[in-house]
């Protein structure tokens, strides 16, 4: 997997000393050394201004909240109306109240899981294609490993096996990968929707699951954790910018666009698909109790009446036939 260094989210990195004025270096270090941390700090320098130019565009949005033409600006606008839809399913509403189940929670890290499997092959793949290389941020967005620990968590060694997931689920997996193949420009609006909308929800959620589930510690809720991310609102001022930064046509754009829309609704998909599997088990269950509620209970006396009747009667037969 390639690795990238990105922003400077503790800014005492720049300013505690390592560096001299006029870039000669730093006092006890070789030249080699010297020069790659003056690299490094050109680097980091680049990501505060860009940092400092997308505040600024955001301080100059016209007053009415029409969309700009930076990237992140256009998508929020396309897919506002797809998001309240995604807010509004009967998964994610349990989740604005409070009442997360086991049941529901587990389900959602199944697919979860299949979706960021997808995802995050096909941006390591193409890790290096001019629209993916600039929002490419494995180190610190990466998710797979912390389902995995969740999942092992709640199922056990052998959670592999015990995975079941939705045919939305599958979809949305597909669609991932073929795009990953045949467009991976399209890639940056499914990153965008799924990597900012968890860091955005991910302290809240964390701990809303936390407490309905009763859990009494962090384990089995790593999905919700950035360790790699110190400042979640930076970085994703951060993550815009590199995004609005992709070179793409207007019409190349527009498919970005729709392909965003795409992201949500294939969200919802899996939301209400999830919630449907949930209803047919609960329902199961509750026929396979009333169906065992409604048994004449078994006592030994009774066992004993029936063996002594059937013993009776197995006698009686054989006098008459001899």
């Amino acid at each position: 997997m390639t690795q990238r260094s990105h922003f400077p989210f503790d800014s005492a990195a720049t300013t505690s000393g390592w560096y001299k004025r006029g870039g000669r270096g730093v006092r006890g270090y070789s030249g080699a050394i010297a020069k790659k941390r003056q690299l490094l700090l050109r680097e980091r320098t680049e990501d505060c201004r860009l940092l400092n130019m997308e505040t600024l565009k955001s301080a100059r949005k016209d007053d009415s909240g029409e969309a700009g033409r930076d990237l992140s600006e256009q998508i929020k606008a396309a897919t506002k109306e797809n998001h309240i839809r995604a807010e509004n399913t009967e998964l994610m509403l349990s989740y604005q109240k409070g009442q997360i189940t086991l049941p529901q929670y587990k389900v959602l890290l199944c697919s979860l899981y299949e979706i960021y499997k997808a995802l995050e092959e096909e941006l390591d793949r193409n890790s290096s294609h001019p629209a993916v290389a600039p929002i490419y941020f494995p180190q610190e967005l990466s998710r797979l490993e912390s389902l995995e620990r969740d999942l092992e968590y709640f199922f056990g060694q052998d959670w592999k096996k015990r995975v079941i997931v939705p045919a939305a689920t599958h979809r949305y997996e597909q669609r991932l990968r073929k795009i990953g193949k045949d467009n991976p420009e399209l890639l940056v609006a499914h990153a965008y929707t799924r990597y900012l909308g968890d860091l955005s929800g991910g302290q809240v959620l964390g701990k809303i699951t936390q407490k309905s589930l009763g859990l009494s510690s962090k384990e089995g809720l790593s999905f919700f954790s950035f360790p790699g991310v110190s400042s979640p609102n930076r970085f994703k001022q951060l993550y815009r910018s590199r995004m609005n930064s992709v070179e793409l046509t207007e019409e190349e754009k527009a498919v970005v666009l729709e392909e965003a829309v795409a992201a949500f609704e294939l969200n919802i998909q899996v939301f209400d698909d999830l919630q449907k599997m949930l209803s047919i088990t609960t329902e199961t269950d509750i026929s396979k109790r009333s169906l065992a509620a409604t048994r004449i209970p078994v006592s030994p006396i009774w066992q004993f009446t029936i063996g002594l009747c059937v013993a009776l009667a197995t006698i009686g037969a054989g006098m008459y036939a001899l």
